[in-house]
């Protein structure tokens, strides 16, 4: 499978390439240049699938033409040894609980992915390879915790300085060894900014090996496609029957993207919902046929506080820029931080579910857009204790358990770099470690 670029105006590379590279030398995002179905006898059996079994066919769509069929299912496997399950939060509407992996957060599939199947390349690789990746939240430590101690491998989590939760930030400052954590005197959008600006400067690529583990690296971002046939087959084999609609909290867009490739493939999917913050960039795009970046806004929906989506590139190529086709797919949501809050609030009380503010987001459009006969999935990207301040101060102290897995990074020492936001100091910095 070859990999061209969104802006077209470089060769196609090798998967193995694209990886590496991360971005295309022309700015744009690597994309697989063909999509390949699923017959229907595939969906006809999915429901007597694992999570971990279903995933591995779909890898084999995206991957299979480059990596052995028996090292990609151990990789899968690996990757994958964890469930995420259906849950019923009220007639016609249902979660899919992405935060059982290491990190509690869905990105630990896509995080965890990348730095085996990134291993996997770099076999025999003379260089050391430094993985520049921007958060807003979740991805920092998903890829930090997933590339820990990976031999000849470097890690640099750029974040927002005040603008990640305290659990989060844990989650990637702790970890030291490979792992560096650069405190970002600005936006998620200017630690993306510096991400970009890295592979397009010359004199860094020629001292270094760079590579990103952003949702921009097609290693991240298209095994979160996993997701949702999963889903699919749960709902199958709990005899739950209806068109299906996805609703999708989304800030840089990479899950909704992944969505949209799984059903490309031919998952039965009706619709999707893109469910925004204030950050509604995409959802203006839906209204008016116009896609204008700006500078993000901070909500209490942090890992959504994304004011240019990179990957809504992706969806254009998919669509060929066709407005109408787009929305032909996708509707558009958008809720203030009031009406998160209020969203948290009520279901607690009414279905005893606990909805992290991104999860809020979700479940509040697709009770707004569901209609009769069909049957809504809203993804849970976030175990609520990684939004322990927010989610106490609306359902009241002493309401979230801090699970193990979590309360572990909070007894270790935060090591980071604080830095501003000009790419000439972020520059020095790499070149001189």
């Amino acid at each position: 499978m070859k990999y061209f670029s969104t802006n077209h105006t470089v060769p196609k590379v090798s998967l193995m390439e694209a990886v590496i590279k991360g971005l295309a030398a022309d700015n744009g995002l690597f994309m697989p240049e063909r999509i390949e179905e699923f017959d229907a006898n595939f969906f006809e059996h999915i429901h007597q699938m694992s999570f971990q079994e279903i995933s591995f066919q779909v890898a084999k769509k995206f991957f299979g033409d480059d990596i052995p069929e028996e090292i990609l299912k151990e990789l899968v496997f690996e990757t994958l040894n964890f469930d995420c399950p259906i849950v019923k939060v009220n007639d016609s509407v249902y979660s899919l609980e992405l935060f059982h992996g290491p990190t509690m957060a869905f990105k630990d599939v896509g995080g965890r992915f990348m730095a085996r199947m990134l291993g996997y390349f770099l076999k025999g690789f003379k260089k050391e390879v430094n993985v520049l990746v921007a958060t807003s939240g979740d991805t920092g430590s998903a890829v930090a915790n997933g590339f820990f101690q990976v031999p000849g491998i470097k890690v640099y989590v750029l974040y927002p300085k005040g603008l990640v939760s305290d659990i989060q930030e844990k989650q990637f400052t702790t970890l030291g060894n490979n792992i560096t954590a650069l405190e970002i005197d600005g936006t998620f959008d200017d630690c993306q900014r510096l991400v970009k600006l890295a592979f397009l400067d010359e004199e860094l690529n020629d001292a270094l090996v760079l590579t990103s583990a952003n949702s921009i690296n097609v290693a991240r971002f298209l095994p979160q496609a996993f997701y949702y046939f999963n889903a699919y087959a749960r709902l199958r084999e709990a005899g739950i029957k209806g068109d299906l609609v996805f609703s999708v909290p989304s800030g840089n867009f990479g899950n909704l993207t992944a969505g949209l490739f799984a059903k490309f493939m031919g998952l039965p999917v009706k619709r999707f919902i893109a469910a925004n913050n204030s950050n509604d960039i995409v959802y203006n795009y839906l209204q008016t046929g116009k896609y204008k970046p700006r500078a993000s806004v901070a909500t209490i929906a942090n890992a959504m506080d994304v004011g240019a989506p990179s990957n809504f590139a992706r969806i254009l190529e998919l669509y060929s820029k066709s407005h109408q086709s787009i929305c032909g797919d996708m509707v558009g949501y958008r809720y203030s931080d009031g009406e998160i809050r209020e969203t948290m609030k009520q279901v607690f009380e009414q279905e005893k579910y606990m909805l992290d503010p991104h999860g809020a987001i979700g479940y509040r459009a697709l009770k707004a857009d569901l209609k009769e006969g069909e049957v809504g999935v809203f993804l849970e990207t976030a175990h609520p204790a990684k939004f322990t301040e927010t989610v106490e101060s609306v359902l009241g102290n002493g309401t979230v358990t801090l699970p193990e897995k979590l309360a572990a990074f909070m007894t270790s020492e935060k090591k980071s770099v604080g830095m501003s936001t000009e790419f000439d100091d972020f520059k020095k910095f790499l070149l001189n470690k």
